[in-house]
């Protein structure tokens, strides 16, 4: 059988971002015991073991929350009338009303792809471009290929530039950067007689305004946009159509937060839809 670790690895290889699991702490009665770990998916799907259904479905509900900025985090989830426990920052506290007892503590760190970046171009800007990107733990691609790039920087300098906008553009990049001056770049663009949304996601003269002159200068410009583009705009790679992220409803038993599923325990009682967290929330309800 495939271990988590293994798991793990094969998802990074295919640049599939997860939220690795681990149970770091564990009190009796539940189920889960330090070291049992999970991977869960974009779709919020888990492989693995964290605990029963009801921690389950906690761990998967903030193991989304974290694929959104990144950041790891400690959950802590306790069965209801448990003494209260302080959040602290990087750590979140759940009550599980239908948690058979004890508690467990869940290190959820989020396994995003570095993002990718294409160079167009064989000249001096372009070999800085893919220099300095590989020091900012960019996934420089080599291939000729733009499917799933975060960015693409064209600095051919008059070789090949529209061909490479054109291939960028139909891939669905998000950020191109052409390395051309305020007038060529313009009419390099007027030519191919892009769209309003297509233009918007080219930027010509490519890179920050710092004054630069050298090869490295230029880079460090055009860096300096694109890590902006990704942290402050929230710039999404290339990905053909991203993984739906699943629905989440209240259990109106338990009062859980659920991810819905075809899995999900439902009911559907006067023309209204219910999830539940379990088969017990279910059959309370519907036996109400």
């Amino acid at each position: 059988m495939t271990t988590i670790a293994e798991r793990a690895r094969e998802l990074t290889d295919n640049r599939e971002p997860f939220v690795h699991a681990t149970v770091v702490r564990a009190q009796d009665p539940t189920s889960a015991r330090p070291g049992d770990a999970a991977v869960i998916r974009s779709d919020g799907s888990i492989e693995g073991f964290v605990g029963g259904v009801c921690a389950e479905s906690s761990v998967r509900a903030a193991a989304l929350d974290t694929m959104r900025d990144g950041t790891a985090l400690l959950l802590r989830v306790l069965p209801d009338g448990a003494p209260p426990f302080p959040e602290a920052p990087g750590a979140r506290v759940v009550v599980n009303p239908c948690h058979s007892g004890g508690a467990i503590e869940v290190f959820l760190r989020p396994m995003l792809p570095a993002p990718a970046l294409r160079v167009v171009g064989s000249t001096p800007i372009s070999a800085a471009v893919a220099t300095l990107a590989a020091f900012l733990d960019f996934d420089v691609v080599a291939a000729d290929d733009d499917a799933g790039c975060t960015a693409v920087v064209v600095a051919g300098l008059g070789k090949g530039e529209q061909e490479a906008i054109r291939a960028a553009l139909d891939a669905g990049v998000g950020f191109i950067a052409l390395v051309a001056s305020d007038r060529r770049g313009a009419a390099l663009l007027d030519e191919l007689s892009l769209t309003d949304a297509e233009r918007a996601r080219v930027h010509t003269p490519a890179g920050l305004e710092i004054g630069a002159r050298t090869p490295a200068e230029i880079a460090l410009s055009i860096m300096g946009e694109v890590v902006r583009a990704i942290r402050v705009d929230g710039l999404a790679p290339a990905s053909g159509t991203p993984a739906a992220r699943p629905q989440q409803a209240v259990d109106p038993v338990c009062g859980m937060t659920v991810l819905v599923g075809p899995s999900t325990p439902h009911a559907r009682v006067d023309g209204q839809d219910f999830w539940f967290c379990c088969a017990g929330c279910l059959a309370s309800y519907t036996a109400a």
